[in-house]
Formats: C-alpha cells, structure tokens, sequence
C-alpha cells in the first residue's frame, strides 16, 4: 500500500462456480510493513445480498478496516509533528496562545515559535456504515514552545476524543476514501503552565486540526488500498 503497510488478499476457500455467478471467498488483511503477525480481531463471515444489475460486487468487512486501523496504529502513522517549518500553512505562537490563556502568557514572556505532536493513544475503533464507516479516536496532543537553542519547552497535554467519518468509493482498481471530522472533546491531561479551561482553546485547536491534520489524512486516503 505504501511504505508503512501492505496487503494480503488469500482466498479462504475454493471458487464456487454456479451457472449465474462465480463467489470468491477472500481473506483481506492490511499488515504492518514488513511485520506479518496476526492482528487482534477475529474474521466473521458475511454473505452478500443476491443482486444481478452488475457484473461484479465486492463487498468489505469490518475486519479488513480494523486490521487497516491496527497495522497503521502499529506503524505510529497517526503520530503527527506540526511546527512552523514542517507546515506552510501553520504560524502560531506562544504570543497567540498567551493572548487566549493568561497562564501561557505568564509562563512565556517572550513570543516563541510553537509545535504540536499529536498522537492517538488506543487503536482508532472501526464501525463500518453503508458507503463509509466512522473512526473514533483517542489521542493525546502535547504543546511545545519552541525556543531559540532549538529546544522544546513543554506548555501543556491534552486528551483528544475524535469522531470521524470515512466515505468510500473505488476508481482505478483502488479503494479510496474522503474524511470528515465530526466532534471533538478536549481535556486538559497535564500542564506546566497552571490550570485553564481548555475550552478556551477548542477553537484554535479544531482550526489546526480541520487546516493542517485532515487534509494530510485525505491525501494518504486519495492514494486508495489496492484491490484484489
């Protein structure tokens, strides 16, 4: 798929040949590169619904979407470093912050550059809808001030509760797919520069996350899982 997972397509069973149809019976697993232990999760079987408008139907499991979920969880894909020279579009400092949260602006009195890494912290939970399934994410995002000497200062860590949406469609033989962030929940796991609401922040942060993470995310999905 790339160069942080791939994919294994083994038929479960032998074709069956009817007069009407063939059924081909696969076992679709996503692995991490390089690292083909099995995935936590148990295949169930599935039957598709009795249709003939088409020439071929393909049909996906949650299962083949969990073990996408656990081998890139597996491969820290969903670990993201935002700061100032990685990102064009992202310019925000501790000046910001501080002018938002009085304790930042007392613990920084001079404006710093500032980085984010955020990280999910669970295996993101899968659950598959008609055209799309929905991706519930717990993650962490920590706030680095960073300072002259290039070092990082700590500021604070937050929980992230993320419910996302993943619409699917296939065009040339790859099976692709758009996100949509839904709702986020913040809360304040620790901080160095005192207690604040976080909701004085939850705009700023939805802002960083709609600008800077989904549409990285939406180019990786574009890329599409290879189909058998």
């Amino acid at each position: 798929i790339d160069d942080l997972a791939e994919v294994d397509y083994s038929l479960n069973s032998l074709p069956a040949v009817f007069r009407p149809f063939i059924d081909l019976d696969l076992k679709g697993i996503v692995y991490p590169a390089g690292n083909h232990t099995g995935p936590p999760y148990v295949a169930a079987p599935f039957t598709i619904p009795d249709q003939s408008d088409s020439m071929l139907y393909l049909a996906f499991s949650e299962y083949f979407f969990q073990t996408s979920s656990f081998a890139y969880y597996t491969a820290r894909a969903f670990d993201i470093t935002i700061a100032e020279e990685t990102c064009s579009y992202f310019n925000i400092s501790t000046e910001i912050f501080g002018s938002i949260i009085p304790e930042v602006a007392k613990y920084s009195v001079a404006p710093y550059p500032v980085m984010l890494k955020l990280m999910a912290t669970e295996i993101p939970v899968i659950s598959l809808e008609q055209d799309s399934f929905t991706v519930e994410i717990q993650g962490s995002m920590e706030v680095f001030a960073v300072l002259p000497d290039s070092t990082t200062q700590s500021l604070f860590t937050m929980n992230i509760a993320a419910n996302t949406s993943i619409a699917l469609n296939i065009f040339d033989q790859k099976l692709m797919g758009s996100l949509c962030l839904n709702r986020l929940q913040f809360s304040l796991a620790h901080s160095n520069v005192g207690f604040f609401e976080i909701s004085l922040l939850e705009n700023i942060l939805s802002y960083i996350l709609q600008t800077e993470v989904i549409p990285s995310a939406n180019a990786k999905l574009s890329k599409g899982f290879p189909l058998p």
